[in-house]
């Protein structure tokens, strides 16, 4: 099963983003719209909603095209896509003025993401490409 490689890498990759988006989306939209709480969160949603998935995708790609070229863990090499995310998540809240538990977020945040990161490729998204047979 060689055919369309990369293609079967991007789809292994957006599966457990996607899911659990799908899942984040309808408890948003149940505690919003059905028990009435004033959650204002629907300016940034759209950015985890639209990049994350597909980050995951691309960047399992990229790591299918590396493994041809140089050997990291699949862990590692998903962890270390937080170093990615994280900016561009602060940076995206800041300028739409949603406001930050920087004390939190400093440090522990981005840690806690990659320790999660680091465990989700390395089980769920390693499974995913040896079940789909990514050479």
């Amino acid at each position: 099963m060689n055919r369309h490689r990369y293609l079967r890498a991007y789809m292994a990759g957006i599966v457990l983003p996607t899911i659990f988006l799908l899942v984040v989306m309808v408890a948003f939209t149940m505690i919003r719209y059905v028990y009435d709480v004033p959650i204002r969160i629907e300016r940034v949603i759209v950015f985890p909603m639209a990049l994350i998935p597909n980050a995951w995708g691309l960047w399992n790609m990229l790591y299918v095209w590396l493994r041809g070229h140089r050997s990291l863990p699949i862990g590692l090499h998903g962890a270390l896509l937080v170093v990615l995310i994280v900016p561009i998540g602060f940076s995206l809240a800041t300028l739409l003025g949603f406001a930050l538990p920087y004390r939190f977020l400093g440090v522990l945040g981005p840690v806690l993401a990659m320790a999660a990161y680091y465990l989700l490729w390395k089980y769920v998204v390693n499974f995913l490409n040896e079940l789909l047979e990514i050479p």
